[in-house]
Order: C-alpha cells, then structure tokens, then sequence
C-alpha cells in the first residue's frame, strides 16, 4: 500500500499503544498502592478487578451501540477518559475514590476498542498483515505500563500520577487524526452498510477458544515467574527473564500471525497455533531446569499468532455487528483468564503452583476442539452507500 494509505493504520496502531497503557498500568500501581497506602493484597486486588472486570463486561456493550452509530469521534474521547482515571487514581484521597478512578479507566479502555477495531478493519483493507500491526500497538502499550508507572510513580510517588495522562493526550491526537483521514471517512461508510448473514454458532464456539487462550495466557502470566525460579532455582532474574520471554513473543508473534493468515487463510493458522500451545504449555510445566525457556518461548509465538486474527474471524462470522464482535473477542472473551486466575491461585495454595498449572496444559486442546469444523468466513462484503439524487440547480 501507499504511505497516505498506510496513514490511517498507522495512527490506529499507534492510538493503540497510548490507549492499553491504561491495560497494564493498573496493576503497575497496585505495588506503590500497598507501600505507600498500606492497602492490604485484598484491596489491592480489588483496585485491579474494579477495572478489569468493568471494562470487559462494558466493552461488549460499546460494540452493540457502534454497531448501530458510528462513533469515531468516541477514540480520542476514550483514549482521554482511559488516561484521566489512572491520572486521578493516586491522587484522590479514600479507597472508594481511587476505585471510582480505576473504573472510569476501565470505561474508557473498554469505550475505544470495539470502534478502534472496526475502524482498523476498514482502514486495513483486507490484509491480516494490517490488522497484525494495529494489535501489536496495543501488546507494546500494555508492556510499556510497567517502566512507565515505575519511571513516574517511583520517582515522585503516587502524588506524581497525574502525569500519567500524557500517553492518553497523545493517543487523542492520534486517534482524532486518524478519523479525520480521508481513506478512513470513506472505509467507515463503505463498512456502515456491510452485508452478510451472522453465524452466531460459528462466532460462540470461536469465543470458547479465545477464552481458553486467555485463561492459559494470564495463569501463566500471573505464576511463570514464580514457577520458573521453582525449576531453575536461579532466583528472581530467572523468573523475571520467563516473564521477558512470554511478553516478548508477542510482537513477533502478533506480526507473524498476519502474514502467515494472508498466506496459508487464518482458520489454518489458529488451529495449527493451538496445537503448538499444547506441547509448548506441557514443556513448561513439566519440563526441569534451563531447558524450560524455549518451551516459554514457543508458548507465547502459540498464543500470540492468533491474536489479531481471533478480531477479523469474529467480525466476519458476524459481518453485520462488526462492534458487538469485537467487544466479545477483545473484551468479554478475554476476560475469562483474569476472573480464572485466583481460581489457579487457590489451587496452588491447596496444593502446589506445578499441580496448578497442569489444567493450562489442556485447555489449548478444548480450543483446539471447538476450532474442528469451522469454515473460513469470507470477509464481509460492503456495498456502497445509497446516493442522493443530486439537486438541480440554475445555471
């Protein structure tokens, strides 16, 4: 594509990562939440699953109503709205407040992505190379949050979080340039009218995989650094390189997945990369000493490849609530591995963090499963919109 056209998902991708800052930074916080608030592990966790679990429940709900408006105007409005709560959240004096914050983050992060995605998906034309691009801008974002809030917060303490709110300053540019481009004012009102029949059997049994993969995701997320250090016995830098590794896959997995999809179709790669988490999962939790890092490694190119592609596959099962598909895909489903996580903690605290982690081993086979029988969805077909007769006028 040309530069003018690779514009809008240029700055779509780069929104993104201003935007899922406000993903990670929560849980960043929650560290100088305890040592300066003297908040216990409970409230703290609290802070976090008030914006989570808010966010995910409301995204699907954006999806609905911007699949009956078009709302671009909604993506620097979220961006502001994500930053402002993570700003105010160290600032604000009670409990109850500092969790008002954290939810009206959570709102604006949940308000930007069902249009950001459908607004990537027309401005990508087509190419899962695109879309891969615009989903790795929000897996740097979230990654960013950790040195980010430490760069802010542990230097100039909670009092310093407002700012905190310039990612989100930027990301509003960003995402207001991006939707006052000409290519993307023209895709949005080619895909306002998009046709096609919804498979909801088709879009369920593919949301019942994606939360499998999240709820491998955030278990092993939440435990592979403390269970690292466990097999290896080489302390925290052992488990903070596992953690490095998990996270890092995602870039090149992300972008991989897109052009693997343009090449071999994306059903094809999906179930290929949820029989390739099975073995990678297995190697990790059972598989001793140093050895242990390049099944990590293979675990996070298995649930990171198809990230984006879980977006494009929802939206054309459901081509006529391309919003409704993404707040699933990237909300509700997903949401699933953080409400599973202190299910696996419990277990690892009745038993031990290995006999934790074995279910995570198959549930990439139950989404293998569920993946069996699908058929490719073609894209969905837009068709022009209705024109106007234009009025006459006197010469």
């Amino acid at each position: 594509m040309s530069s003018s056209r690779n514009r809008p998902i240029t700055l779509l991708s780069l929104g993104h990562v201003c935007v899922d800052v406000y993903q990670g930074a929560v849980a960043a916080l929650v560290p100088y939440f305890v040592s300066e608030r003297a908040y216990t592990y409970a409230a703290a966790s609290g802070i976090v699953l008030a914006a989570s679990l808010l966010s995910s429940v409301v995204q699907p709900v954006f999806g609905v109503l911007t699949d009956r408006w078009p709302m671009p105007w909604l993506l620097p409005l979220s961006a502001l709205t994500g930053g402002a709560g993570v700003a105010l959240s160290g600032v604000v004096g009670s409990y109850a407040l500092t969790l008002v914050a954290v939810a009206v983050s959570g709102i604006g992060v949940a308000a930007y992505h069902p249009e950001a995605a459908r607004a990537a998906r027309a401005a990508a034309g087509g190419s899962n190379t695109a879309m891969g691009w615009f989903s790795l801008g929000g897996n740097i974002g979230f990654a960013l949050a950790p040195p980010l809030v430490a760069a802010v917060v542990a230097t100039g303490g909670l009092g310093a979080s407002p700012l905190l709110g310039v990612p989100a300053v930027v990301g509003a540019v960003l995402c207001g340039a991006a939707v006052r481009s000409p290519q993307r004012r023209s895709a949005v009102a080619r895909a306002a009218v998009a046709t096609g029949v919804d498979d909801w059997a088709s879009f369920l049994r593919l949301s019942g995989a994606i939360v499998c993969r999240s709820v491998v995701f955030v278990g092993l997320s939440a435990f592979v650094s403390l269970y690292v250090r466990q097999r290896t016995g080489g302390g925290e830098a052992a488990g903070t390189a596992a953690l490095f590794v998990l996270y890092a896959g995602g870039a090149l997995g992300t972008l991989a997945g897109g052009r693997l999809a343009d090449r071999y179709g994306r059903l094809a790669v999906v179930r290929r990369s949820y029989a390739l988490s099975v073995v990678a999962v297995a190697g990790v939790v059972l598989v001793p000493g140093p050895a242990v890092y390049p099944f990590v490694a293979l675990t996070s190119a298995g649930l990171y490849v198809p990230f984006a592609l879980h977006i494009t596959l929802g939206q054309d099962f459901l081509p006529r609530r391309p919003g409704t598909a993404s707040g699933v895909t990237l909300g509700l489903a997903v949401s699933a591995g953080g409400l599973a996580a202190p299910v696996l903690g419990s277990l690892a605290d009745a038993t031990s963090l290995r006999t934790a982690l074995l279910p995570l081993i198959a549930l990439p086979v139950v989404g293998r499963l569920l993946l069996c029988g699908l058929r490719e969805p073609a894209p969905a077909v837009e068709r022009p919109p209705a024109h106007r007769h234009p009025r006459t006028t006197s010469a």
